[in-house]
């Protein structure tokens, strides 16, 4: 080819971006358009990288315009849109699970090789740079006759303790295999060939909300011709451990494929005073060789080479390196190697415990009551108290199933668009009460309006033509400024500039003010609540309100973390909310929800420790540093970059996240009866103690 290969992306959720950067900085690859069903998603990716955007597939292809796509949807679309753009003459690089069965991703294999274009998985850690450095030192010998591998994945997996739940992760067991099984089976194959799957065992049960049960750990014999090999997952909050570890004959090599880095063990010669010490001095000029190439690289390239990004952009070079040269893809990244890992995959799945069926209770929701959002931490706990309270409850989600299962005679899940007025008017026809807890991410001001203002409002709109008697909009504390320890935060307090804020915390003071402008000139039936840093059964041990975390061991304080936090149970939040729905003079009021001041950040730590044994690495963070390094930061991206759409929060916003402000919860005592808990003991019992912060 002598022109640039013309891109497109299928999908545009979190993984499309790393996809996106990568091909970007392929030479001969030129990304030009994406598609996702949601518009909003299309359109704001679309905008990111200044290429067009669809919402069909069909009319994407009909264009004419693409020579090769990569495939970033739901893992169970992924057949059928490879069938569908393989047919359309299309080379696929389909993210992993590439499909959920051997035979579906060989039929794709199969269909690529008969229509004459390239078919590659997106395994992305076989194309990091220390990995072929391993596969280098196996051909010369250096690590002699391998036995025994052990390839790990031990990262936490929040989901299972923190949802969502209705992803297609979470419906089934075997999609976590499905999911994650890929990273490790592609080292296996592409080192030693096809894998026999001899033995599967899973640990560390965790019971979903809606009462299905998920493994969070699993541990895998098998063998590949003469090495033994142990594939091990553990999902739990755990130190971040993925590895691959091979033992041979004259030495032991261990690649750190999460941080690209390899280390080498081997024997040496030296008497028996000298030759420990030689091979823990080799072991420590190992890892600092590793440690130093790794950040000289990363700080070079302004984070850009990050060891994920490498992997990507390792990727992304050799596949449209082969379709530019017209020569075969690397085998480690073949179809016919997707093809046998998931092959081996389908043997693990089918050593899987059976799960035991559960029984839905009989009976036909008759909602009252719209929670949207309902599936987060906060809205599941929600719906289930709206449920004791004795309303019926709809909630609207992307998938039908999920935490709702065991309550679902009084719980109906629908799927509606956000950005459908019509449909969502449509969904509250009959209903009476609305919750509005969505939220959304966003990188840039522009993005912020797009997604979550227009969203509210739309939400908003919507509501009113369907009658609703209240909605209740839940916007954050972080709106506010809390960095004078002077000021006591009250519902009268002005939030302040906003302009120079974070944009999630502009982004709802902006969707509080248009809907209070709603409420007085158009009679929006309006409540707002703002919840303080929630707490409890369901919410994650990672809590970024409270600090910025290195994994679950370590923590870096947003200040010094002695000022009182203002901390709220779940249970109390939730019950806040439903008061919402009763009280008399609630209408077009505002509601801070912070329980009673107990404990600051340091407290929190050390009650974990005492309580649950596990001692986390807590340091301060200056709040002057963080701003510093946001604003060095932020030059580099603008200046260097020439990244537009960013903001950079003032030193006023990281000085608020230290929560330096105490509040003032007397207005939702009074005016909702609410009585957020007093007894530390309890609360820590609800926060800590029995709030399965761990997984185990």
């Amino acid at each position: 080819m002598s022109d640039d290969i013309r891109v497109g992306i299928i999908g545009a959720g979190y993984i499309s971006t790393w996809h996106a950067d990568a091909v970007r900085a392929t030479p001969g690859a030129r990304l030009v358009a994406v598609c996702d069903t949601s518009p909003s998603a299309a359109e704001n990716f679309a905008a990111s990288y200044d290429i067009t955007s669809y919402t069909s597939l069909d009319d994407m292809l009909a264009t004419g315009t693409l020579d090769a796509v990569h495939i970033t949807t739901p893992p169970q679309l992924h057949h059928a849109i490879a069938l569908e753009c393989i047919n359309a003459g299309l080379h696929v690089l389909v993210e992993k699970p590439v499909a959920l069965s051997g035979a579906d991703t060989a039929e794709i294999e199969a269909a690529a090789k008969a229509k004459g274009v390239t078919f590659t998985p997106g395994h992305n850690f076989l194309a990091i740079p220390s990995y072929d450095r391993l596969k280098q030192a196996i051909t010369q010998g250096q690590l002699g006759r391998i036995s025994t591998a052990e390839i790990t994945w031990a990262f936490p997996l929040s989901p299972l303790r923190a949802g969502p739940y209705g992803i297609w992760l979470m419906r089934e067991t075997q999609n976590l295999l499905l999911e994650l099984g890929p990273h490790l089976y592609a080292f296996a194959q592409d080192l030693f060939g096809p894998v026999e799957v001899l033995h599967l065992e899973t640990s560390k049960p965790i019971t979903l909300p809606g009462g299905h049960i998920r493994p969070q750990g699993f541990r895998i014999m098998a063998r590949a011709g003469d090495v033994d090999l142990t594939f091990l997952l553990s999902l739990v909050e755990t130190h971040d451990d993925r590895s691959l570890t091979l033992r041979g004959s004259s030495g032991m090599a261990r690649l750190d494929y999460a941080a690209d880095t390899l280390t080498f063990a081997a024997p040496n010669t030296s008497d028996l005073v000298l030759n420990p010490l030689r091979t823990e001095l080799a072991q420590a000029w190992a890892h600092l060789r590793e440690g130093g190439r790794n950040a000289a690289r990363q700080l070079i390239s302004l984070n850009q080479k990050s060891p994920y990004g490498l992997s990507f952009r390792g990727l992304c070079g050799e596949f449209y390196g082969a379709l530019r040269e017209n020569r075969p893809i690397n085998p480690k990244l073949s179809g016919e190697n997707a093809a046998q890992v998931m092959q081996t995959i389908d043997q693990a799945i089918a050593l899987l415990p059976a799960e035991p069926k559960r029984t839905k209770p009989r009976g036909k929701p008759k909602p009252d009551t719209i929670v949207i959002g309902g599936t987060g931490f906060i809205g599941r706990a929600l719906t289930r108290k709206l449920v004791e309270a004795g309303h019926d409850v709809r909630v609207l989600s992307r998938g039908q199933t999920g935490p709702f299962d065991d309550i679902a005679n009084h719980v109906e899940t629908v799927g509606v668009s956000l950005s459908d007025e019509a449909a969502l008017s449509e969904a509250m026809s009959g209903i009476k009460y609305v919750y509005n807890l969505a939220r959304s991410l966003n990188d840039t001001w522009d993005a912020a309006l797009n997604n979550d203002v227009a969203t509210a409002l739309r939400i908003a709109r919507a509501a009113q033509t369907a009658g609703v008697e209240r909605l209740i909009y839940t916007g954050t504390i972080a709106s506010y400024d809390m960095s004078d320890p002077a000021v006591t935060i009250t519902e009268e307090t002005d939030f302040g500039p906003l302009e120079s804020r974070n944009i999630y915390a502009r982004s709802k003071a902006e969707c509080e003010r248009r809907l209070m402008d709603m409420h007085r000139n158009e009679g929006l039936p309006l409540i707002i609540a703002r919840p303080a840093i929630v707490v409890g059964e369901g919410g994650p041990l990672q809590h970024w309100g409270i600090g910025r975390w290195h994994g679950a061991g370590a923590v870096k304080l947003w200040g010094n973390g002695r000022n009182t936090l203002p901390f709220v149970l779940i249970d109390d939040c939730v019950d806040a909310l439903v008061r919402m729905i009763d009280a008399p003079d609630a209408m077009g009021e505002s509601f801070n929800l912070a329980g009673e001041p107990m404990f600051s950040a340091r407290d929190y730590f050390d009650a974990i420790h005492s309580e649950l044994g596990a001692r986390i690495k807590v340091s301060s963070g200056p709040i002057h540093a963080f701003y510093l390094a946001d604003a060095l930061k932020f030059t580099l991206k603008t200046k260097v970059l020439r990244r537009t759409g960013l903001s950079r929060p003032s030193l006023v916003d990281w000085k608020s996240r230290a929560h330096f402000s105490p509040f003032d919860n007397s207005k939702a005592k009074r005016m909702l009866g609410w009585q957020p808990e007093q007894d530390p003991a309890i609360f820590i019992e609800k926060a800590i103690t029995h709030a399965n912060l761990f997984g185990f």
